[in-house]
């Protein structure tokens, strides 16, 4: 369950544009937008606490409370999206959105698989796949869950786990099509072929032309064609 708020200051930007974003960022601060109820205001977020907000124990289904510098109303927001840095990993951008905490929202979480070390098909040999890694939920913003677990320990070789086996944590509903999302799969590995020639093989033909061969030799020398040899199709 989500469950965590934290307070986070921030302020409005006037100047807009990538040279005033590259001079916050040499600041210490992560440009952003905070998309309110009825507007959205520019705003700069220093680094250092923007990322205590996001590493709280909801990860990033954080409630933040956000104030913005000279005021003291809270403006309950969600992290909407949010732009890394491709090279450093550093976050570039975030767009913030207000809600209401008594209205459901609709968020992603991350789904992770628990378990695989001791699923019978897996000890067997095969291969643990996870098809669907995000599932859809709906939920009030404080019971938006941080990641959907989903046990797969008892998983035999050639099972599907599907969204319909699972439940959905208490005060969330699934999105997805319950019977068409597949969680998890237990396939077998690929098998290995390799193309040897079995005993024999791959001589047949040339020992069926040299009965043939043996054949229209000891025949009269005005033997038609139904004395030569066949061709063998494979």
């Amino acid at each position: 369950m989500s469950g965590d708020r934290f307070r986070l200051e921030v302020r409005e930007r006037e100047r807009l544009g990538s040279p005033e974003s590259r001079r916050l960022r040499k600041q210490g601060f992560v440009p952003g937008v905070l998309y309110g109820k009825t507007a959205a205001r520019a705003i700069a977020i220093g680094e250092r606490d923007l990322r205590a907000a996001l590493n709280t124990s909801s990860g990033l289904h954080a409630v933040l409370d956000v104030v913005l510098e000279g005021q003291s109303t809270a403006h309950p927001s969600i992290l909407k999206e949010y732009q890394r840095d491709p090279v450093r990993g550093f976050v570039r951008h975030v767009d913030l959105q207000e809600v209401r905490l008594d209205i459901a929202i609709q968020a992603t979480v991350q789904v992770h698989l628990v378990g695989g070390e001791d699923a019978p098909g897996v000890r067997e040999g095969g291969v643990l796949s996870a098809p669907s890694t995000t599932l859809n939920v709906e939920a009030l913003p404080m019971e938006v869950p941080e990641s959907i677990e989903a046990d797969v320990s008892g998983m035999q070789m050639g099972d599907t786990l599907r969204l319909e086996d699972l439940r959905a944590p208490e005060g969330a509903t699934f999105l997805d099509d319950p019977h068409e999302t597949v969680i998890a799969t237990v396939s077998a590995p690929a098998a290995e072929i390799e193309e040897e020639p079995v005993e024999g093989e791959g001589v047949e033909g040339e020992e069926a032309e040299g009965e043939d061969a043996a054949e229209a030799s000891e025949s009269d020398a005005g033997t038609g064609p139904d004395g030569e040899p066949g061709t063998a199709e494979s």
